[in-house]
């Protein structure tokens, strides 16, 4: 590999919309000096107002999603909708064709046309096409279980037409070894956000003034969940827990708009913690380092989440994090830190039991500066060096076809 492993690499980066964890790593890629990167963008949602489906809410990001890579908007031709026509862009045929690319990472599930169109044209056009999953288990969110039977027939298939498999976590890798992918096709990508951003950003806050902006007193003890207030995320858990617990001077924040926000508001108040229990709506990237840095500990107890990148977002805040151990960050970022940290999915006793033993406050003092220090091995350089060795992968592999 040689010859390969010296040459600069024109790539086009194919999503399906802005990602506010994705951004700052283009940027970073864009200025790499190994790297050519042109990202195709299949919708702007997120970088234009409009209403996120699972936030049931109106969302525009308030940090730049656009600036300091190229890109292009390659029109979409389909409805929109979450359903294989829901993203159809035909143009990434014409862009992949006439780009002269070495390789294509794809974002874009298998499940939405796009994908297949950039695949069909980056094989006829004789370009390295790199895509993954960041999955950890073969089941749903849906927990439909022929899903299940369907992945663990078709999914070894699928990813065996990678020219290099990218992985976000160790629970995915493992994954893609159980389906029979070798090794040598398969390259760990950690899943990452700007680590130094968010340093930065919870440096500039002062804990004890914005405590005190939410009531909360010198000796409480906040908890929070921040994420969609979605079934599969599992709020109404935590919020039982919380209440089975009743650990003294302990305050639950909700941070998240969903559907389910009525019916755990209304059942804070039958459990009686309900002046224990507040609830924020959708709080914008500029504010989550606030947040982050105010509270004493995060949870998230999800029965479906492929990784959790709230967590990385936590930790570079200095702020421990509890998660279900269907959480794919779990293993990866949580269980360094904190083994006694991840507990059963579902199981409200087992989380009321850790919180009931897990609040004591001179060791999440301790475990703050824990959660920063591993924090910063799972980070963005090393995310974009492992991206250009799964590129070498794959433009290797097809050149010697």
């Amino acid at each position: 590999m040689g010859e390969v492993s010296q040459r600069k690499f024109r790539v086009l980066a194919i999503a399906s919309h802005p990602v506010q964890y994705m951004a700052p790593i283009l940027r970073r890629m864009a200025k790499h000096p190994r790297l050519d990167l042109h990202v195709a963008y299949c919708s702007l949602r997120g970088a234009e107002g409009g209403v996120d489906p699972e936030f049931g809410v109106e969302v525009k990001w308030d940090v730049p999603l656009l600036d300091g890579y190229e890109w292009t908007h390659v029109p979409n031709k389909g409805s929109g909708q979450e359903s294989f026509w829901g993203l159809n862009n035909p143009g990434l045929k014409k862009l992949i064709r006439e780009g002269n690319f070495d390789a294509v990472l794809c974002f874009v599930g298998y499940v939405r046309a796009s994908f297949w169109i950039a695949r069909g044209a980056a094989k006829k056009s004789g370009v390295a096409f790199l895509f993954g999953t960041d999955a950890t288990t073969l089941a749903p969110r849906d927990e439909k279980n022929w899903k299940r039977w369907f992945k663990k027939i078709v999914w070894p298939r699928i990813f065996s037409m990678a020219d290099q498999v990218i992985v976000p976590s160790s629970g995915t890798h493992d994954l893609m070894r159980s389906l029979g992918i070798p090794e040598e096709r398969i390259t760990l990508t950690p899943y990452s956000v700007d680590n130094d951003w968010w340093m930065e950003q919870a440096a500039k806050v002062d804990r004890a003034a914005e405590r005190n902006k939410l009531g909360l007193g010198e000796d409480e003890i906040a908890i929070l969940f921040c994420a969609k207030l979605q079934p599969w995320k599992r709020p109404m858990d935590l919020l039982r827990a919380f209440a089975k617990a009743q650990v003294p001077g302990a305050k639950l924040i909700f941070a998240g708009e969903g559907p389910l926000r009525r019916e755990l508001e209304a059942e804070a108040r039958n459990l009686g913690i309900g002046e224990y229990a507040s609830f924020l709506g959708f709080v914008n990237q500029s504010r989550l380092p606030v947040l982050y840095k105010l509270v004493d500990l995060m949870i998230l107890p999800s029965t479906y989440e492929p990784f959790a990148v709230v967590v990385n977002e936590a930790m570079c805040c200095g702020c421990p994090v509890m998660a279900s151990d269907q959480v794919g960050a779990a293993r990866d970022l949580v269980l360094p830190v904190a083994p006694d940290f991840v507990f059963p999915a579902r199981n409200v006793d087992a989380l009321a039991a850790k919180l009931s033993s897990a609040l004591d406050r001179e060791r999440l003092r301790r475990l703050r500066e824990a959660a920063q220090a591993h924090i910063r091995t799972w980070s963005p350089e090393r995310n974009i060096e492992a991206t250009i060795r799964a590129i070498e992968a794959g433009v290797s592999r097809l050149r010697d076809l």
